[in-house]
């Protein structure tokens, strides 16, 4: 099917958008299923979509994944994390920050420290990780 407008969706052409067209199998299939809107439904949330890619970011990096597997087995405070990270005061609270932000790792106050641990979530991401390099 030849489209004639700029937008197979219908919505305004942009200027120096292609003239597009969908393929007849792809057109069938998407209106076996309800059309783009159904399509659009299907898709998560732009907040779900922000949430995992924070998730993802956090799981980017080596460092972030280093300190994930350090307290993997138990909480510690951030002088033993720094033991294996060696990391200066302020870049160490930057990772673990972004960690606590992602919903990977949470730090409980004990006195003078803080006592930093994995979540049931960053342990369930931290096993796929291990399962996707296999």
């Amino acid at each position: 099917m030849k489209r004639t407008t700029a937008s197979c969706c219908g919505t305004p052409a942009r200027e120096g958008d292609p003239i597009t067209e969908i393929p007849e199998p792809i057109q069938r299939d998407l209106d076996a299923r309800g059309g783009l809107p159904a399509l659009e439904k299907r898709l998560p949330s732009q907040k779900k979509l922000e949430e995992r890619s924070r998730i993802y970011q956090a799981l980017s990096d080596p460092i972030r994944l280093r300190i994930l597997y350090t307290i993997r087995d138990q909480p510690l405070c951030v002088c033993v994390i720094n033991r294996f990270m060696r990391l200066s005061g302020s870049k160490l609270s930057y990772h673990l920050n972004i960690l606590k932000e992602s919903g990977l790792a949470e730090g409980e106050n004990d006195g003078n420290w803080i006592v930093y641990s994995i979540t049931e979530r960053g342990r369930r991401l931290l096993q796929c990780t291990e399962h996707a390099g296999k």
